[in-house]
């Protein structure tokens, strides 16, 4: 893998396990550069996927864990061309196209009705099967957890 490459991978390590995100730069260059911002600061890690609702996805990145919370710091859409398909991971927002902020989700499945509606950041090349593990609910009972996430060039 190259340095560049690296610059553009996730290493997501949830309590189910490892998972590896493309990051997307090309295509919502705002959202990579502040989802890595935030990885290098460790503000994912200890959080929780506090939606995740079974053959749709799974959400995660609130601080508070309700849904409600944020980095505070909102971003501008990027809606791109990248169809929500298993394995893609987009922001979450409010009504507000321009709410997108520290949320997103993993798609476990067929999700097309959300293109052009979401900034997909990234793709999982690797460990879906530890994101289907997720405990589902709304919230779960027992809620999964980010251990940690770091840029692969960082580790």
């Amino acid at each position: 893998m190259s340095e560049a490459d690296k610059e553009n991978t996730l290493l997501l390590t949830l309590d189910t396990g490892p998972v590896t995100i493309q990051l997307l730069a090309d295509k919502a260059p705002g959202h990579v550069a502040r989802i890595k911002e935030l990885a290098r600061r460790g503000f994912y890690d200890g959080l929780i996927f506090h939606r995740v609702i079974d053959r749709f996805m799974a959400q995660g990145g609130c601080p508070d864990g309700t849904g409600m919370g944020g980095s505070g710091k909102k971003l501008k859409q990027e809606f791109n061309d990248v169809s929500h398909q298993r394995g893609i991971c987009s922001m979450a927002r409010s009504s507000n196209p321009d709410s997108g902020d520290s949320q997103f989700f993993i798609v476990f499945d067929d999700a097309s009705f959300l293109d052009k509606q979401y900034t997909v950041w990234g793709r999982v090349t690797s460990g879906m099967e530890n994101v289907d593990k997720l405990p589902k609910g709304e919230p779960p009972r027992t809620p999964g957890k980010i251990v940690s996430m770091k840029v692969a060039a960082d580790v």
